[in-house]
């Protein structure tokens, strides 16, 4: 509301129910904006802020509806929005259309997603219209529409200490889960078996699930970035990547590991993992305020440059393969991305046309990789199929940053360690 000043109102909308298949839904998931203003976790509601005159904090929502609810479960109605999430008024959803008029009569600057809803935004203009034709009469509309995102999303992508105290719950049950998940990497088990522990140890441990589509790939599978089928058998001596983690409280957490299935690196996958661990460490070490997501991906780009010099990858030298790109063939995402709310959270990555500078608070990831497809007739032999990432969650401090994934092993012995804890099929 600050940011907004005066004579400004704020319409932001909340999720809705999204069907799966003829009459039944997706599982419900508040909107991200919608989650960090209200912490309202319901679905057709909209939160109303204002600052020209007129209640602060409005919220519309579904009302109490006792048979619905017998079937789809509580709805806190306009009183526990009033008495559980301190909306100053509050009013069925029902009554937003037609309360637009009067909401909007006295305010000069709107911000509104446009594009969400056609009724309201329909609404919206139709009554702004009226509005200039009576003119006349004294009611002038509002001469400025604003995306609140641009505001919002600024906010969110520097977190405050109650956030980041979330994130490492989320990290602690990601750790867990991907301790019993690398139990289980020997050959005789299916990926999905290892999903279903990750699934099972994220809600177990209060977790509302994943974060997002669980990887579990083993062998050739791991040089997918996306792969999410995780229906074929593991085979002991390849490797097995896994990009799993949880969502608690609405923030994700988002963690890789690669582990050797049958609990041994072996030979140039050996060799592969550590360049991956190297390069990862490299940009570990840059993660600091006031570098850029730009330095710390060039800082692994740099070693994963060497290593597939080295391996034969690439042709060298390093140094050129770096200038032409050349490594995007093996090594062809970003190294990190914003983490919060969303898995691949909001916040501008440039500020006038330039990587932005980092802060504290800013959270992210960093996940370096090497992705050497089965059918690559231009790698070595006995490259192909091999794929890793090493993943990490950070949060930048005054000092430096903190790693708020740290504990689940990474080096190489201690991966091998976690993973002969378990017992081959």
């Amino acid at each position: 509301m600050e940011a907004m000043g005066e004579g400004a109102i704020a319409l932001i909308q909340g999720a809705r129910l999204v069907t799966r298949s003829n009459d039944t839904n997706f599982p419900f998931r508040q909107d991200s904006d919608f989650h960090y203003l209200t912490g309202f976790d319901h679905p057709h509601a909209t939160a109303l802020l204002r600052t020209d005159g007129g209640p602060a904090y409005t919220l519309f929502v579904e009302a109490r509806d006792p048979e619905m609810e017998t079937w789809n479960g509580f709805r806190p109605g306009v009183e526990r929005a009033l008495a559980d999430y301190e909306a100053d008024e509050a009013h069925p959803n029902t009554e937003l259309l037609d309360k637009l008029p009067e909401l909007l009569r006295d305010a000069k600057q709107i911000h509104h997603t446009l594009g969400r809803d056609r009724a309201l935004d329909e609404r919206m203009l139709d009554t702004l219209e009226e509005m200039r034709l009576r003119s006349r009469r004294g009611q002038n509309p509002a001469s400025q529409f604003v995306d609140p995102r641009a505001v919002l999303h600024e906010m969110r992508l520097c977190k405050e200490p109650g956030e980041v105290a979330i994130m490492e719950r989320a990290a602690a049950i990601t750790h867990e889960a991907h301790r019993e998940a690398a139990r289980l990497a020997h050959g005789g088990h299916n990926e999905y078996e290892l999903e279903a522990v990750l699934d099972y140890t994220f809600r177990r441990r209060g977790a509302a699930g994943p974060a997002y589509a669980s990887i579990v790939g083993g062998g050739a599978n791991a040089t997918i970035l996306h792969y999410v089928q995780n229906d074929q058998p593991l085979v002991d001596g390849e490797l097995l990547l896994i990009d799993a983690a949880c969502e608690l409280e609405g923030y994700a957490s988002d963690v890789t590991r690669t582990y050797p299935i049958g609990g041994s690196f072996e030979g140039v996958r050996r060799d592969i993992y550590e360049a991956v661990l190297a390069a990862q460490k490299a940009s570990l070490e840059t993660a600091k305020p006031g570098t850029t997501l730009e330095e710390i991906h060039k800082a692994s780009v740099r070693v994963l440059c060497e290593a597939m010099v080295e391996l034969k990858l690439l042709e060298g030298p390093a140094s050129a393969r770096m200038q032409d790109e050349g490594f995007r063939r093996y090594y062809m995402h970003g190294t990190s991305h914003w983490l919060g709310l969303d898995v691949h959270d909001v916040g501008l990555y440039t500020v006038d046309g330039k990587a932005r500078s980092l802060e504290p608070g800013m959270a992210f990831t960093i996940e370096p990789g090497l992705y050497i497809p089965a059918d690559d007739e231009q790698a070595p032999e006995g490259l192909r199929g091999i794929g890793v990432r090493i993943e990490d969650d950070v949060v930048l401090t005054e000092e430096g940053h903190l790693n708020l994934t740290a504990a689940i092993p990474k080096e190489a012995a201690d991966v091998e360690a976690w993973v002969r804890e378990g017992t081959p099929s």
